[in-house]
């Protein structure tokens, strides 16, 4: 009898695993996503000049670094991570501030990941230049396009990546 109950508490546990794993949040899902991103990046930019992106899980999966650079242009660090229901970002800019972005994923495949402006640390205003929305494309498994929207002075200027899994 005990052995039989035991199997059945084994059962139940692996089995309410199994489904937790099937109704994954929007977030969670998203999280996942970004996850596959780990490795290096090739690819150019909207004026053809070359850029390179490399991903790296860190804090034990629970965020994922990516470095733009160095280059044409001095490195840049993203940080992505869940946050409950939601994914946050937070972009260590040339620019020397570090807006924080906002994406809340819909239902379904993720084929794309918008992040919006939610708030930065050591910006002068404002007016003051700083990234402002990042959008991912997952185009397939190998490749994907990045659009970085720079907003200053209440002007927009959207710079795109498109890049191609080195490794």
């Amino acid at each position: 009898m005990r052995r039989l109950t035991g199997l059945l508490v084994l059962s139940m546990t692996f089995g309410g695993l199994a489904v937790g794993a099937e109704r994954q949040s929007p977030a969670q899902a998203g999280f996942e996503k970004l996850k596959t991103l780990a490795g290096s990046w090739e690819g150019k930019k909207t004026d053809g000049r070359p850029v390179n992106v490399s991903y790296k899980l860190v804090s034990a999966g629970s965020a994922l670094m990516e470095t733009i650079g160095p280059g044409v242009e001095p490195e840049m660090v993203t940080v992505y991570h869940q946050d409950g229901g939601r994914l946050l970002l937070t972009h260590y800019c040339a620019a020397q501030n570090q807006p924080r972005m906002t994406s809340t994923p819909s239902a379904g495949e993720i084929r794309e990941l918008t992040f919006s402006f939610l708030d930065a640390t050591n910006l002068a205003g404002p007016n003051a230049g700083h990234m402002h929305k990042v959008v991912l494309t997952f185009d397939d498994g190998n490749h994907i396009t990045q659009q970085w929207t720079w907003r200053e002075k209440g002007q927009e200027k959207v710079e795109t990546f498109r890049l191609a899994r080195k490794n």
